[in-house]
């Protein structure tokens, strides 16, 4: 007796070959423009005020200061959430090439393709993901 469709989809252990290079390729797309993003903030945090004029160098510096440092502060703390994304996309690339991609951590099934369209670095499937709430 052939087996339909769906039993072949629920027995299915790992990604094929073709399938993890459709991943790989989104997730280096997203690398790619993490990457840009990341070195955006970098440059937001070393370049100066772009909005400071000589006109009103002397007034509010303490507020001006203030505002700038929290700004810096803030832009830090993206640049920080941006690194370990990037982490996370590499991480999900060792996956591939190990072949393990896409296989929760939690259950061991499959991630489904659309949940690792949505987050290609996720590890855990949604079902895994709702237990942990």
């Amino acid at each position: 007796m052939a087996k339909s469709k769906a039993t072949e989809t629920v027995e299915k252990t790992r990604y094929n070959d073709a399938e993890l290079l459709e991943f790989k390729d989104i997730i280096n797309n997203k690398l790619t423009k993490a990457k840009d993003e990341l070195n955006y903030l970098l440059e937001s945090i070393k370049s100066p005020s772009e909005n400071a004029t000589d006109d009103n160098f002397g007034q509010n510096k303490l507020t001006e200061d203030n505002a700038m440092g929290a700004e810096k502060e803030q832009i830090s703390q993206l640049a920080e959430r941006q690194r370990k994304f990037l982490k996370n996309l590499e991480d999900a690339l060792t996956r591939i090439e190990n072949k393990t991609y896409g296989i929760c951590r939690e259950t061991g099934k499959l991630i489904s393709k659309e949940r690792l369209k949505a987050v290609p670095h996720t590890t855990l499937s949604m079902e895994a993901k709702l237990k942990q709430k």
